[in-house]
């Protein structure tokens, strides 16, 4: 199965419409206990959000990307805003709000597995008000990238797209009350693994998945951590399989997964090539520290698939 986009000449090949953050990492030898201590084994500040890591990524893949959401008027917002900056991701719609604290969030990562846990917090005032998105910026894009974060300015984003005729791809992880307006409006719907089940009350995932087939009618595709990920394909369950790694910590690693996605979307190619590409993107990314650093190069994927018996084109 291929998917016959028809993409139009725009600016940018995409734009992304969402989260920012200051990520600190810290890895600890084992989850900590109540009422204890512990040396910690690394630590590290870097940029970080599901949109803004997806489109550092896609840059240093030679995609055209400009970056829309909001920062933080303090050292946190300045510090996030030149991370996606220097990535060569354009910035120039990025609205900083003076009182406003920057995303950030503290992340413990398991030295044992790789998984990690994150703390976050999110000024209220980050969110965006009505009249402060801008149509031609966010339709400056071949493609969309959104989350589900700031509902009401995605489905704005969304609808706006779709008018336009814009490709729109999501990466989904909670539910509220708009969610499933926002979706029903989404082109392509990546969800985290739990994401079904949450929208629809179904433990089964894939019942639930195909449960959420009929909220919208979009592309559904699972992320699935260590297991790799599946999708809904002419009406039945894909499942492409997980890449044996030792995991150093899988922050970011959804968001690298989209990435390799919307990439594939813009080479044109079959779905199964594109969800190979992308579980292998998110599965390199688990080698290193942070949602950003370990974001692999299109050569280190090439040879990684090369390795693994499976077919890759340029």
């Amino acid at each position: 199965m291929r998917f016959d986009l028809h993409l139009r000449d725009k600016p940018f090949d995409v734009v992304g419409m969402g989260l920012n953050s200051v990520d600190f990492l810290t890895v600890v030898p084992e989850f900590p206990t109540l009422n204890s201590k512990m040396r910690i084994r690394q630590f590290s500040r870097q940029g970080g959000g599901q949109v803004a890591t997806a489109l550092v990524a896609l840059a240093r893949w030679s995609i055209k990307t400009k970056y829309i959401g909001k920062v933080g008027g303090d050292d946190l917002g300045s510090f996030s805003l030149d991370s996606i900056r220097r990535e060569g991701v354009d910035v120039s719609s990025v609205t900083s709000e003076p009182d406003a604290t920057n995303q950030f969030a503290v992340i413990l990562v398991d030295g044992l597995s790789g998984e990690r846990t994150i703390l976050w917090d999110r000024d209220e005032r980050l969110m965006y008000r009505e009249g402060e998105l801008r149509k031609e910026d966010v339709c400056s894009g071949k493609i969309l990238h959104l989350d589900g974060h700031d509902t009401r300015a995605a489905i704005r984003s969304a609808q706006w797209a779709k008018k336009e005729g814009i490709p729109t791809v999501i990466d989904i992880d909670k539910v509220e009350p708009l969610t499933g307006k926002l979706i029903r409006q989404i082109d392509f719907v990546i969800t985290s693994s739990r994401f079904p089940a949450l929208m629809t009350g179904i433990p089964d995932r894939e019942k639930a998945l195909v449960e959420l087939q009929r909220q919208t009618s979009g592309f559904l595709c699972s992320t699935l951590g260590h297991e790799g990920a599946m999708a809904l394909v002419n009406g039945e369950i894909l499942y492409v399989k997980e890449f044996k790694i030792k995991a150093v910590d899988t922050t970011g690693a959804g968001d690298v997964f989209h990435a390799g996605f919307i990439y594939g979307l813009l080479q044109n190619w079959e779905v199964v090539e594109i969800l190979r590409f992308a579980n292998a993107a998110a599965a390199l990314k688990c080698l290193d520290l942070g949602g950003r650093k370990g974001i692999p190069t299109l050569e280190e994927v090439e040879k990684f698939l090369k390795q693994n018996y499976l077919c890759f084109s340029r």
